[in-house]
């Protein structure tokens, strides 16, 4: 059955139909702002002893605040004890000065005077996977319960988890092959090489990553060869979807066509 795609996007909101046989069967609005979980190239603007914090320039009108249990210790090269002590020991002047830069991402959007709350501690979430670079552990969804699956899906995650990564198993992933969380897998580390390689070429403070919310959780579920166009009406979004889609499934003969509002 032919599916088409139609985002609608505007300051306010983005709206999401999805269409089988020339009927509309699945509409999603978002209204929130896309800030929470976009990855930011920051400059560290004061290290608070007392409160064992960072403000941090994001760009954004008001700093982020960097707490001392949001940064990796193994960040600073300068200061290797640093990584040695256990996190409870670490003190925000061990791993940050001013003026250093620093990869972060927002955990909790800015609200009324505060600025946002960001953490060095990236996660990049997949259709079934939550991939954290600069980790060591695996986990899998609490709410995959039985013994079993939670077993079979450990080992896979033991199997396929690269070497210097973290990742989280999740509730989607409950049933699906080994080979399906491989090429999530191989999505989320295409897209991390890409955080990272444009890092490198911008100046802090800047947006790295944005996170597309509500789009990139219709390419990411939604989006396959049964898909015959996506139609965006925001050549930011296009751009970015495009970007994603060549991340997911180079190969892919679906269409993805840009139309004006």
């Amino acid at each position: 059955m032919s599916k088409e795609i139609i985002v609608n996007v505007d300051t306010r909101e983005t709206r999401v139909a999805l269409i089988e046989a020339g009927k509309l069967v699945e509409l999603n609005v978002e209204r929130e702002e896309r800030v929470v979980g976009s990855i930011y190239k920051c400059k560290v603007a004061n290290v608070l002893a007392g409160m064992d914090a960072a403000f941090v320039d994001i760009g954004l009108e008001r700093n982020a605040f960097l707490y001392v249990a949001d940064v990796l210790p193994e960040m600073d090269d300068e200061m290797p004890s640093a990584r040695k002590e256990p996190a409870r020991h670490v003190r925000i002047k061990d791993v940050l000065k001013v003026g250093q830069e620093v990869l972060v991402q927002v955990v909790k959007g800015p609200r009324g005077t505060k600025g946002a709350r960001v953490s060095t501690r990236i996660s990049l979430p997949g259709r079934y996977l939550v991939l954290m670079p600069e980790s060591d552990n695996l986990g899998v969804s609490r709410k995959i319960d039985t013994d079993g699956e939670r077993d079979r899906l450990k080992k896979i995650g033991d199997a396929i988890r690269p070497l210097g990564f973290g990742m989280i198993i999740r509730t989607e992933a409950e049933g699906r092959s080994e080979a399906e969380l491989r090429k999530d897998l191989e999505f989320l580390l295409r897209m991390w090489s890409q955080i990272q390689e444009k890092a490198t070429k911008i100046s802090a403070p800047g947006l790295v990553h944005q996170d597309l919310s509500l789009i990139y959780k219709t390419i990411r579920d939604v989006f396959s060869s049964e898909v015959s166009q996506m139609i965006i009406d925001s050549p930011v979004d296009y751009e970015k979807a495009l970007e994603l889609i060549d991340l997911m499934m180079p190969k892919t003969g679906s269409t993805v066509c840009l139309r004006s509002a």
